[in-house]
Formats: structure tokens, sequence, C-alpha cells
């Protein structure tokens, strides 16, 4: 299996562009704890270390989504917004323009209902993304899978 080690600072987002859509992918850059309101009205907590990663998953291309993956990295990085969770027969699901993921591991899959995981280690994509596990690594990430369209900014 192909692995790409690609790194990045807690100032960058680093793009990956698939044929009809874009993850980015930013550090969290400091210990916090994050919150992920469940269907079941419960609220998860999850602690995470500053080298994991908020992975963001948009279903389009272009500078409109590249801008609002940053806006939702802001608002979950910076501003401890919560991660919520939907019921998979929930009528917004097929509404949702973007998901995102946390952790130390996050697994792409064009297989799942966007919005309904709980478990942080997997995230809706696109068909071409779909199957790339991407790593945490202290300096930036490991991209498990071949990697071919992907770019850096700074943020």
């Amino acid at each position: 299996m192909n692995k790409k080690n690609i790194k990045l600072t807690e100032s960058q987002i680093l793009f990956l562009i698939g044929d009809t859509g874009t993850v980015g992918i930013i550090k969290v850059s400091k210990k916090k704890f994050l919150f992920i309101g469940t269907p079941d009205k419960e609220e998860i907590a999850i602690f995470l270390e500053e080298d994991d990663i908020i992975a963001i998953s948009a279903f389009g291309k272009g500078e409109k989504y590249e801008k609002a993956i940053k806006s939702m990295g802001y608002l979950t990085r910076e501003m401890n917004s919560p991660i919520i969770v939907l019921d998979k027969d929930h009528p917004s699901s097929k509404r949702l323009d973007m998901v995102l993921s946390v952790g130390d591991s996050v697994r792409l899959s064009c297989n799942i209902v966007p919005g309904t995981h709980p478990e942080q280690d997997i995230l809706c994509s696109c068909d071409s993304l779909s199957g790339l596990i991407i790593n945490k690594t202290s300096d930036g990430v490991e991209i498990e899978k071949n990697l071919d369209n992907y770019k850096i900014e700074e943020i």
C-alpha cells in the first residue's frame, strides 16, 4: 500500500481534491475537549491532542467550498463548536454540503450517509477520495493510498 507523508503546521490547511469533492485537513493545535451531540440526546466528550486532525469533507470543488471548509475548521477548532450527529433517516442528511470528523485517524468513505456517524474515524466523501485513510503524525499527516491532487495553504 502506498503511503504519503505530508508536513502540516497548525497554521496550514491541506486540501485533498477529488473529482467531485474536497476534503480539508487541519491540526487541532492544542489539547481540548470537543462535544458530540448524538441522535439519542446524549453528549459525548472527546479529548483531542494538539497533533490530532480535523477533517472536513465538502461535496463540491473550488473556491466556494474551500472557503466553507476553512470556516467550519475555524468554528470547530477555535470556537469549540459541537459536532451534531443525525439519525440515519433524518431528512436533513440529504442536504448537508459538508461534514467533519476529528481524531487521530480518519477513513474516507462514499458508502455512508453524511452526518450520521458518531464514531469519529469515518467520514463521508466523494467517490474518488473514498478509501483514503488519513493518520496524524507529529509533524503532519500520513495518507494511506494513492493521492495525486492536493494543495497546502496558510490559514
